[in-house]
């Protein structure tokens, strides 16, 4: 008989990768040195972080496989070593003064890095807690919404006591311990386990089996329900990237907020997309996943609506924080809502599929509301589109419980076949 890893440390084992990779927030602290240090622009700068979002999204959707055939544990070993010779090749880059290996290996080598190490722990996550997977995978990715609230004071002050370079070469080392720790822990539960809860008994057993289906990868690709997920994602992303890349000029153009204001207000919108992953995700264990994304839509439709007319920055504040909230809470809930529609079976490779809507959004997003900005030169236009993308993303949500119903009827139906047809 095998000792059982213990759950709880499976879960720690995840934060810890979760909270390495998701220093990737951190990348504007690199900006003002790097711009000092040779002349290069800001966009050319900002490049770096948009094309390690973009691999973060390519290398999720095609590492799926991997990570299920695999297991965790070698495929947190290959995020790991991506991420860490990313970091450290970003180093080596920034003190030849060459912005395209920086290119390389901050962005194409050290995303790869992170798209392999967002979705390892996530799958595992599921199967380990088939009573909490909302809790559990909100815990993961809590990690990467918070990681950035650590990382970015510790880049800054490294920065100006060692240098850039050697703060790459510091942040690739520490991070390489943490994930690799973290990694050798990472393994998938014994075959048919189920947790025991404090008095004796299993009581996930029933949640088991409510899953709609076992599916592959490559059948879950062609149902309805996955390109609803798809969809729900893509608009929750692309509308909360876009508020988070205009939040601090928006606040002072709307609300009237000082530029100081403005800039605190940036940082505790961290806070509330890191609250918004667990406490959302927690909710959805309780609630249904459904009816977890149905209130995100409705919330956010009402509060971009809101947002424009509201000159009391209070007011303005609490709005912005409540859709943070719900912009984490779309990361934190969609691999538990994979779990309902898809089972177990491939979990990482579908969750890795559905990721591409975030490499979309990602682009989209930010390209989006400038251009509408500087074409209406108003920020309201903007969030009254982005209030009717909400409705169409409402509508999927309902949309897609009336799919969910026909196949747990056909489901059904056919359970009731097989009985009658036993007797």
């Amino acid at each position: 008989m095998t000792k059982t890893k213990n759950r709880w440390l499976i879960a720690a084992a995840a934060v810890g990768i979760h909270i390495s990779i998701g220093s990737v927030y951190s990348w504007s602290v690199f900006t003002n040195p790097l711009r000092d240090e040779h002349n290069w622009g800001l966009s050319e700068i900002s490049l770096t972080f948009s094309i390690a979002i973009l691999f973060l999204g390519l290398s999720a959707a095609f590492m799926g496989h991997f990570v299920e055939k695999y297991g965790p544990r070698a495929s947190g070993l290959v995020s790991t070593l991506c991420f860490a010779a990313g970091l450290i090749g970003a180093g080596f880059a920034e003190s030849i003064g060459s912005l395209y290996l920086l290119y390389f290996f901050y962005g194409v080598l050290g995303g790869i890095g992170l798209g392999i190490g967002y979705i390892t722990p996530v799958s595992s996550l599921v199967k380990w807690f088939p009573d909490r997977r909302g809790l559990a995978t909100g815990l993961a990715i809590m990690g990467f919404g918070f990681a950035s609230l650590i990382a970015s004071p510790v880049i800054a002050s490294l920065i100006s006591s060692v240098g850039i370079d050697r703060t790459f070469y510091i942040l690739g080392t520490v991070y390489f311990i943490i994930m690799i720790s973290s990694s050798l822990y990472l393994a998938p539960p014994p075959e048919g386990w189920i947790p025991v809860n404090k008095k004796g008994n299993q009581p996930a057993a029933e949640i088991v089996k409510s899953d709609l289906s076992q599916m592959t990868a490559n059948e879950a690709v062609k149902t309805l329900r996955f390109w609803a997920l798809w969809g729900m994602l893509f608009i929750n992303v692309t509308c909360g990237i876009a508020i988070i890349s205009v939040a601090s000029p928006m606040a002072q153009d709307i609300a009237g907020l000082s530029t100081a204001a403005a800039a605190a207000m940036v940082g505790i919108m961290g806070l509330f997309n890191g609250f918004g992953r667990i406490g959302w995700a927690s909710v959805s264990d309780y609630i249904g996943r459904p009816n977890v994304y149905t209130a995100f839509f409705a919330i956010q439709t009402a509060a971009f609506l809101l947002l424009p007319n509201v000159t009391n920055a209070i007011v303005f504040q609490a709005l912005i924080f409540l859709i943070l909230t719900c912009y984490g809470g779309g990361f934190a809930s969609i691999p538990a809502y994979i779990g309902d529609l898809f089972g177990t079976k491939q979990l990482g490779a579908i969750h890795g599929y559905i990721l591409t809507a975030w490499a979309a959004a990602g682009l989209a997003g930010p390209l989006v509301v400038s251009w509408i900005r500087e074409t209406t030169d108003s920020y309201s236009l903007t969030l009254y589109i982005f209030a009717s993308a909400f409705v169409a993303a409402l509508a999927i949500s309902l949309l897609i419980r009336i799919n969910i119903k026909k196949v747990r009827d056909l489901n059904r139906t056919s359970a009731s076949n097989a009985v009658s047809h036993h007797n």
